[in-house]
């Protein structure tokens, strides 16, 4: 099957004609048509001719110096795109089409790649299993019943399920690497700035980033090469160089990186087989010559309420615009996770209560960027579980929305500081559902998580497994 490969392997057998662009595309069209029906991944599906057609007109002229050229993805529908709707998968979007493609969206095209959907997500990013949807739930591909997790869970589950090479996901506290975790996938949350923003749906401005979603760590590697970098419509994209990730992930030495483990991470509330796991991958990392560390992280358990009191303050902000008049629907087309959502920004921001709550919650988040300078300046990454649990029953959190939100316990407190995480593929619980892990490391940092998380998945064979469909 072409989609098990890898995009370098994909790009040298186009190369060399072993087979086509053509061949990708339609396979990816193929799994589509078998599989859609029963998970509900996307909320567009690119005209399969028009696709076709560009593909075959990409085979005319095969670039040898893009190794996306040609290569099939998607796109969470948090991101405009140019002629095709963009809905966030809110119907007070409606069927709005956007005059300009995201900055994202438009680096890779000029790459070459081929944008072949756009996918069901949490309306407007709010939500942590693809459930908060007008475009109804996203299922796992590993089983039906179950979330996929969110927000990007359609992007997760097409990469899962071989509907694509990879997928562009959106990260504010966990979007990219809950369903990376859940569906047996690879996401980066990037550095904050690293990528470009601009014609992302904003959720809370200052903890949204832009990352790849994929089967490996390398290819995560060679899409954020792509895709990183200054962007002059975005104020708050870095100048840094965007280093070579995929060269640095082949050569750099990982012997002797420090791995930092703290013990707030694993007591009551993490499942066993998720513990389990991740103590196992750790044997694997000290086989590579990686030295494990004990730190201590007293802060944690503050992570949830510092993250939904910024959060919601920024969406209450965010959403404002969506009045009715410039977007189509009335915000009374809102669902209630997000109004809820709404209703609680506004309040921690209303006179009387924004001291109390919201500027409590900054100085928190200053605390939070001082702690993960400490435990970063006596190790060089971190290792911790994404989520606490595995892919819950569709409807199980529903009408708790208290659950809903301490499925983000581990994933929360990356963003308000702005450092990267890579969610990687460990391991499958007793009942067969998949089990991530995530590598968290300094500002701009990436470089070292994919040499980490390559090198441990060619020693691993648990991201080469894939769902039964």
């Amino acid at each position: 099957m072409l989609l098990d490969k890898t995009i370098q392997e994909l790009h040298k057998g186009l190369v060399n004609k072993e087979f086509s662009v053509f061949d990708i595309v339609k396979e990816c069209y193929d799994h589509i048509e078998q599989s859609q029906r029963k998970l509900n991944a996307f909320i567009t599906v690119v005209d399969k001719d028009a696709a076709l057609k560009q593909a075959m007109e990409k085979d005319k002229a095969i670039s040898s110096s893009s190794l996306l050229y040609g290569i099939p993805f998607v796109l969470k529908d948090t991101y405009v795109s140019r002629g095709i709707r963009t809905t966030c998968a809110s119907r007070v979007l409606g069927d709005f089409i956007s005059p300009y493609n995201a900055t994202v969206l438009q680096k890779l095209l000029d790459a070459g790649a081929i944008l072949i959907g756009k996918m069901n997500m949490d309306a407007w990013g709010h939500g942590a299993t693809s459930e908060n949807t007008d475009f109804g739930p996203v299922r796992n591909p590993w089983d039906a019943t179950r979330v996929a997790g969110g927000s990007s869970g359609g992007c997760a589950v097409a990469i899962a399920a071989r509907m694509a090479v990879f997928a562009i996901g959106e990260d504010t506290g966990g979007s990219i690497r809950n369903p990376a975790a859940w569906c047996n996938i690879t996401g980066l949350k990037v550095t904050y700035g690293r990528v470009s923003r601009y014609g992302c749906i904003a959720y809370a401005s200052s903890f949204d980033t832009v990352g790849p979603m994929a089967k490996t760590a390398e290819d995560c590697a060679v899409i954020l090469g792509v895709i990183a970098g200054k962007d002059p419509y975005d104020a708050t994209s870095s100048s840094n160089d965007v280093p070579d990730y995929v060269n640095i992930m082949q050569t750099k030495k990982v012997k002797n990186v420090v791995i930092g483990i703290s013990k707030e991470f694993y007591g009551d509330g993490l499942d066993s087989d998720i513990r389990q796991a991740i103590f196992d991958a750790q044997k694997v990392f000290k086989d590579m010559g990686v030295i494990i560390k004990d730190i201590s992280m007293p802060l944690f358990d503050y992570g949830i309420p510092v993250y939904y009191l910024i959060g919601p303050s920024e969406t209450s902000s965010n959403l404002a615009r969506y009045d009715g008049v410039r977007y189509g629907n009335r915000r009374d087309y809102f669902t209630e996770e997000t109004t809820r959502r709404i209703m609680m920004g506004t309040h921690a921001l209303s006179t009387g209560y924004y001291d109390e709550y919201y500027r409590k919650a900054q100085k928190a988040r200053t605390l939070f960027i001082k702690e993960y300078e400490k435990m970063l300046s006596v190790c060089d990454v971190v290792l911790m579980p994404v989520t606490p649990t595995h892919a819950t029953k569709i409807g199980e959190f529903a009408n708790d929305p208290l659950k809903n939100l301490l499925v983000d316990v581990y994933t929360v407190s990356q963003n308000p500081v702005g450092v990267p995480s890579l969610a990687l593929p460990c391991g499958f619980s007793q009942s067969k559902l998949p089990i991530g892990m995530q590598i968290v490391g300094k500002m701009f940092s990436e470089d070292l998580l994919f040499a980490l998380g390559h090198q441990y998945q060619s020693r691993t064979n648990w991201h080469t497994q894939k769902p039964s469909l």
